[in-house]
């Protein structure tokens, strides 16, 4: 049994992934190539933004976002503890200080009452300016936008969603990718949408923060590409991820339903045992993963591994824990859900392609 059953997926659009290809090997525009602008097309048509801007990485998607924000040092950003190291490194990157806040313990997403706590803490200490907050869409469910939209509104702070997870995740219609200033997403392939290698997007309203996207992605280039009118990076999507996920996003919501009807499986068998994923009304999660919670996990995994069946653990180690940054001084004690969840939950397989 597989984890993440990819070649399941390959085999199913193994002829129109195949054909895309194939269409680029024949143009030979391996670069920024006509695949990757109707990518962005669709993509924003999909989340239902007026701009998509594809990058090398979900990392550098983060990154983009915070150099259009212009975060830097002396800048405090908020962001969950119980996370990818993503999240948090690429704040360091940028020379600004993570505040790191608590998990909600039922859907283990960043906890909007601690957040504020955090950012009434910063301000009281007055060393730091408030900048921006990223949420994450953690294991595929949507964080809670609506209170923490409100929250950013409140203190006027820049709002970021990362959504790397949770593509194809919802609240009330409205669909991941969409929340905040500007969302960003990873295609990654083990991500509910993937591609062969490595690649993400930025996505947003703001038409000036759409420029700036596209001109940090090639080197901070101005109208000529050899004027380069800022200090940029090299981030750019290849033409081959981007035929191989159109083909893929053709085929999205159909395997979202798969993922939604595995997950509803999962919990009706397993909720007696462990505490089971929460999906909030009106929510819906691409459940990048099934997250389980147990007092008894390393018992529990061995159980399964004696079946055959392979899990794992999504995350171990908090940011607050990683050596990195252990010089912000943060104890477990004060973020008390996140650091327990560490050492309770873990995964069991999870992709459309699923016989349950």
């Amino acid at each position: 049994m597989h984890f993440i059953d990819l070649q399941a997926q390959y085999k199913r659009l193994k002829t129109r992934i195949d054909q895309r290809i194939q269409d680029v090997l024949t143009h030979g525009k391996y670069i920024m190539g006509p695949e990757v602008q109707e990518l962005e097309k669709k993509l924003a048509e999909y989340v239902g933004v007026k701009h998509c801007i594809t990058c090398a990485n979900g990392t550098d998607a983060l990154t983009l976002s915070m150099m259009v924000l212009d975060i830097k040092e002396g800048d405090a950003v908020f962001c969950p503890t119980f996370t990818f190291f993503a999240t948090a490194e690429t704040i360091a990157f940028q020379k600004a200080t993570p505040i790191f806040v608590d998990s909600d313990i039922e859907t283990f997403n960043i906890c909007s009452e601690h957040l504020e706590k955090q950012i009434k803490k910063v301000i009281a200490e007055g060393k730091l300016v408030p900048k921006a907050i990223i949420a994450v869409d953690l294991f595929g469910l949507p964080a809670n936008y609506p209170e923490i939209e409100r929250i950013a509104q409140k203190y006027e702070i820049k709002l970021i969603e990362d959504a790397a997870q949770g593509f194809g995740g919802e609240i009330d219609g409205k669909r991941a990718g969409s929340f905040g200033d500007i969302a960003t997403t990873s295609f990654f392939p083990a991500k509910p949408l993937g591609c062969y290698g490595d690649g993400g997007a930025v996505f947003t309203n703001n038409d000036e923060y759409a420029e700036l996207l596209k001109s940090f992605r090639v080197h901070g280039k101005g109208q000529d590409k050899y004027d380069n009118v800022r200090i940029g990076m090299n981030s750019r999507l290849d033409t081959i991820q981007a035929a191989i996920l159109l083909e893929k996003l053709a085929e999205f919501q159909t395997e979202l339903k798969s993922r939604n009807a595995s997950a509803a499986k999962y919990s009706a068998q397993l909720a007696d045992t462990y505490k089971t994923p929460k999906v909030p009304e009106g929510y819906v999660s691409s459940w990048a993963q099934y997250t389980l919670v147990s007092e008894t996990r390393d018992e529990e995994m061995e159980k399964y591994k004696a079946q055959g069946i392979p899990t794992m653990i999504y995350y171990g180690t908090c940011m607050h824990q990683q050596t990195a940054f252990k010089y912000l001084g943060y104890s477990d004690s004060e973020l008390p859900v996140a650091s327990k969840l560490s050492k309770q939950v873990f995964s069991l397989p999870m992709h459309p392609y699923m016989n349950l």
